[in-house]
């Protein structure tokens, strides 16, 4: 598996199949479930967003979005956005992400990562989040509300990156 940088030209429509999905389900992100394509397009590939492809054998696996978590003197620490194609669940996609958006924001001189609306009823996320290091820094009650399940948590997760 490789992760390279994304084009919204030429990965637009691998990328909206890998989002789409997880856009209607309306388990994990806050977008609308029936947000159209090129409304989703246009968020992944906002102009803030530095966005990766994780691709093996020519099709895209999974993607992300690197960003600075807020603007000003808040922008020294990095947010990230991640999706896994549905197809590709339990193959580490998620995984390579990760430990690549932390290398890449290191390399872009981010002092930390925060992730700021973890869902906590997902749980794989929540423990490879926690596998990187990440801490659970705070809990919004009943925050997201989940289709199935009801106002569920959600979670703020950070991590420094910085040595020692």
């Amino acid at each position: 598996m490789q992760i390279r940088p994304a084009s919204r030209s030429a990965d637009a429509e691998p990328i909206w199949a890998i989002l789409e999905p997880t856009i209607r389900a309306a388990e994990t992100y806050t977008l609308p479930a029936d947000m159209p394509r090129e409304q989703a397009l246009a968020y992944w590939f906002a102009p803030q967003h530095e966005v990766f492809a994780a691709e093996e054998d020519d099709r895209i696996l999974g993607t992300y979005f690197l960003q600075p978590n807020q603007e000003g003197a808040g922008s020294h620490v990095a947010n990230c956005g991640y999706v896994t194609a549905p197809w590709a669940t339990g193959r580490g996609v998620a995984r390579a992400m990760c430990g690549h958006s932390l290398a890449r924001a290191g390399e872009r001189g981010f002092r930390a990562m925060q992730f700021n609306f973890v869902v906590s009823t997902n749980e794989p996320a929540v423990h490879l989040w926690r596998s990187f290091g990440f801490e659970i820094v705070g809990r919004l009650p009943g925050a997201f509300h989940h289709p199935n399940l009801g106002f569920v948590d959600a979670l703020v997760m950070y991590r420094s990156l910085l040595g020692g």
